[in-house]
């Protein structure tokens, strides 16, 4: 405003309503987070001091304003105008205080509210420069503006102007907190995903060690035992023998066929790359199936979209459907259907959704399918689905699966296309 001579120079009136300025100013309180509350405080006092019908705080943005405050009450403070053509918008573009005794004797200065004469206004400007809003005023008379008004108006204007400023600092500062944080919480994530499949992969390592081993020294005594009992079905036997000798030839085929799955699981998923075919293995696959036990009586239906083709193990993609499409006919009932269908999603993409709608999987059960020796058959070994994720995920692939009464069961297989 003004001290020293100038407070000197000012008459009685002037002097009062400087005193009254700089009283309403010192009251003044912000904290970041008050701010509509601080601005409002602003148009008042402006309001009051240099008595004048209406005062408002606005912030302006690429060549709109929006109304933060009032000195008195409207009800669409929120809604956002067009500087064009208004005194506002004069002041925006030249940067400069606009005093306007008579709006409707000066149109070249812009247009004021309907029912408003004079008007005042101060642009409001950051510590670069930068004009962000105003402090307007505006009377429904004609009316003169002193140098102590606009004086006082300025000063008001430049306590908002820093409000501005720092509200949009500290939101910028909060944004970018909120930005770091989600970075450190998804790097986070990704350390701990990568710590766990490191963990994983030396564990596997562990086992596949183990599991070779311990493999390869039960198979030498099993196939003996294998070759004595097929041996015993070339004698005559009474039904009893038979029945048992059927039963002991079962058992042994089961525990060769779980050390050869123990083994695929455990040792490490070499992958012999070419471009695959899906819908053609899908072909080759529902041969191999539909002369397999599971498959008797239910109905298959394999479909493609045009473009299948995949960067794969040919041999392990076949044993990925083979797994699949066997344990959906494991889940229905002769005469119903199994369908495997291929899809595009994305350009990079093929998905491999194998469906089958017998009864659906508890919710609590479906996390737990792919884990090694976990299993809801009488006679599973468990490790089937959990070998088709190991082998998807060395394809850089992705597998879900999905469960419920009106949809039946989904296996969804993700891989990458040929690039």
């Amino acid at each position: 405003m003004t001290d020293g001579a100038d407070m000197e120079s000012l008459n009685p009136e002037q002097w009062q309503q400087a005193q009254q300025a700089l009283a309403v100013l010192a009251s003044l309180s912000y904290r970041t987070g008050e701010l509509s509350d601080y601005l409002q405080e602003i148009a008042c006092g402006v309001s009051s001091l240099i008595n004048i019908h209406w005062s408002i705080v606005t912030l302006c943005q690429d060549g709109f304003e929006t109304v933060l405050a009032s000195s008195i009450d409207i009800s669409d403070r929120a809604q956002v105008y067009a500087l064009h053509g208004r005194l506002t918008g004069t002041v925006v573009k030249t940067g400069r205080t606009l005093a306007v005794e008579d709006a409707q004797a000066h149109p070249e200065y812009g247009q004021a509210p309907e029912g408003y004469r004079s008007y005042l206004g101060v642009p409001l400007y950051t510590p670069t420069g930068e004009v962000i809003g105003t402090v307007c005023s505006f009377h429904q008379e004609p009316r003169f503006y002193t140098e102590t008004e606009i004086r006082i108006v300025e000063l008001f204007a430049e306590r908002a102007a820093t409000a501005l400023d720092n509200y949009r600092l500290y939101q910028r500062q909060l944004q970018f907190n909120e930005t770091l944080e989600a970075e450190v919480a998804l790097r986070t994530t990704e350390l701990h995903a990568a710590q766990e499949k490191l963990v994983e992969q030396e564990r596997l390592a562990a086992i596949g060690e183990f599991a070779t081993t311990i493999v390869h020294e039960l198979r030498n005594p099993l196939t003996t035992v294998l070759m004595g009992l097929r041996s015993f079905k070339k004698l005559v036997l009474s039904p009893p023998f038979q029945e048992r000798l059927a039963l002991a030839l079962g058992e042994a085929t089961r525990l060769e066929r779980l050390l050869s799955e123990i083994l695929l699981y455990a040792k490490p998923q070499t992958l012999q790359l070419s471009p695959v075919d899906i819908f053609a293995l899908a072909a080759e696959v529902q041969e191999l199936i539909s002369s397999m036990p599971e498959a008797l009586g239910r109905q298959m239906e394999f479909s493609s979209c045009p473009v299948a083709q995949v960067l794969g193990d040919k041999d392990k993609l076949k044993q990925v459907l083979l797994n699949t499409v066997r344990n959906a006919c494991e889940a229905v009932a002769p005469g119903e259907t199994v369908t495997c269908t291929v899809i595009s999603p994305t350009p990079k993409q093929v998905c491999i959704q194998i469906h089958n709608g017998g009864e659906p999987i508890p919710p609590e059960v479906l996390p737990r399918l792919t884990e090694p020796f976990y299993t809801t058959k009488s006679s599973g070994t468990g490790l089937g689905l959990a070998i088709v994720k190991r082998i998807v995920e060395a394809h850089n692939g992705e597998m879900d699966i999905q469960s419920s009464t009106l949809e039946g069961t989904r296996v969804s297989i993700l891989l990458p296309t040929v690039v």
